[in-house]
């Protein structure tokens, strides 16, 4: 029995030959700007998106990982509106609205160096006041993922006073 060997490919068509692509690659973005350019978007997008997600996801805690910071001493701040306050909040919470977070870093700078909870209805206002609070030299900092309504959803209790 012969085993019949294969012959060599011809120039420019092995398959990890990718130079006689390019050419090809070129003309077609010259004869399509409009689809490379969205294609272009479309990769960025992407990128900032996922990028983004990171960020805000590395820097927020579900509501039994904050009940664990608590308990080790963590500060929590509520950036709710005095009214949303005052409807129920995180027992120990400092009420600081999200416009005032910059102005009250003076008045928590003995927790620089200590966790940091930082919580809203949802959790957008309360990512906000985290960046602000990181770029004033903050290092553990977290946003409760979910903001109050994933407090009241894990039927944790809240204080009305």
């Amino acid at each position: 029995m012969r085993i019949a060997r294969l012959a060599p490919p011809a120039s420019g068509t092995h398959p990890k030959d990718t130079t006689a692509d390019m050419p090809r690659l070129l003309e077609y973005l010259s004869h399509h700007p409009l689809l490379a350019a969205l294609a272009i978007a479309a990769a960025l997008a992407v990128l900032v998106y996922e990028w983004r997600h990171r960020m805000h996801s590395l820097a927020a805690l579900g509501p039994q990982e904050v009940v664990r910071l608590m308990n080790q001493g963590a500060a929590v701040i509520d950036v709710r509106s005095a009214e949303e306050y005052l409807q129920g909040h995180i027992r120990g919470a400092r009420h600081i609205p999200v416009a005032d977070i910059g102005s009250a870093a003076e008045s928590l700078k003995r927790y620089k160096d200590k966790p940091v909870v930082v919580c809203c209805e949802r959790g957008a206002r309360a990512a906000a006041a985290l960046r602000s609070l990181q770029d004033q030299g903050f290092r553990q900092v977290v946003n409760l993922r979910g903001g109050m309504q994933a407090w009241r959803a894990e039927h944790l209790p809240v204080a009305r006073d």
